[in-house]
């Protein structure tokens, strides 16, 4: 069951009113900043946050553009340096000095950004599915879809969309969880109109991302700045964006790195299935005890 969760807002250094939701007990000894990928919102983490135990603080964000988040009208600053400055801002909101993060895909780059820039306040990382090394044909097929989804009618046709656009990441997935999974990524208007919920110019930010030896180069120093920090990557066994032999390579380059993967599950886990659970259960109870 998930926990009570109350309602938080901050504004970014440009301005943006930004929105969060927060879990379980504002005093606990230890706060998860959990940050979702390109399309998705605060709602992605429900499924895991009620899983996980209930004594942390789990604070998920709609990071701009996203959710309840205000959408920003230079889309130009949809870019993960900016988001890891959003995030860095409400933790100074909340006066929270140090975190653990789960980043999923995109919040895991920014979760990596955050380390960089920050280290004395990242406290450990899970990283969702993401590494320096992205696989093409996992960019390819998400630049296919992302603002460019066909408008639906009604939930029961949103529930149809996400499934044709992820049903080869989750081959499983029962058709009550593909509805639970549209309403997590859509939302519905007043007058009953259901859309996604998020900007459409997010998408253009996919269009900087060139795949190469450079790109890779820069990654992996991105990657590099995670060494302080204990890490947990999470891999979706059938995943067309992490590899096996990149996450492998991420477990032997990193000094404190546990690696766990999700079996029958591509890009992106839902962090709800019992290899996830287990794997962040036993991390964050390590955090805790140097928290």
């Amino acid at each position: 069951m998930l926990p009570e969760g109350t309602d938080i807002t901050w504004t970014s250094q440009d301005g943006l009113a930004l929105y969060a939701r927060s879990y379980g007990p504002v005093d606990a000894r230890l706060t998860v900043l959990c940050i979702h990928g390109l399309t998705r919102n605060h709602q992605d983490f429900e499924p895991m946050i009620a899983a996980l135990p209930r004594h942390y603080r789990y604070i998920a964000v709609d990071v701009r553009g996203r959710g309840k988040s205000a959408y920003d009208p230079n889309t130009n600053n949809y870019q993960p340096p900016v988001y890891a400055k959003d995030m860095l801002a409400l933790l100074d909101t909340l006066g929270i000095k140090r975190a653990a993060l789960i980043g999923t895909s995109m919040g895991g780059l920014i979760s990596l950004l955050m380390a960089r820039s920050a280290p004395g306040r990242v406290a450990g990382i899970v990283l969702n599915d993401i590494g320096p090394t992205v696989e093409k044909a996992g960019i390819a097929r998400i630049a296919a879809y992302a603002g460019k989804v066909a408008p639906v009618t009604d939930w029961a046709s949103a529930a149809a969309a996400v499934k044709t656009l992820q049903s080869a990441a989750f081959p499983d997935m029962t058709d009550e969880r593909w509805m639970d999974f549209a309403r997590r990524t859509y939302k519905e208007l007043p007058n009953g109109e259901v859309i996604l919920a998020y900007d459409p110019g997010i998408a253009r930010s996919l269009g900087k991302v060139k795949p190469g030896a450079f790109t890779n180069f820069v990654m992996w120093r991105l990657f590099g700045a995670s060494k302080k920090a204990p890490l947990l990557i999470v891999r979706g066994e059938i995943s067309d964006i992490l590899s096996a032999e990149t996450a492998e390579k991420m477990a032997k380059r990193h000094p404190d790195a546990t690696l766990a993967t999700v079996p029958r599950v591509g890009h992106a886990p839902i962090l709800d299935e019992p290899q996830a659970v287990s794997a962040i259960t036993a991390f964050l109870s390590r955090l805790e005890t140097v928290a």
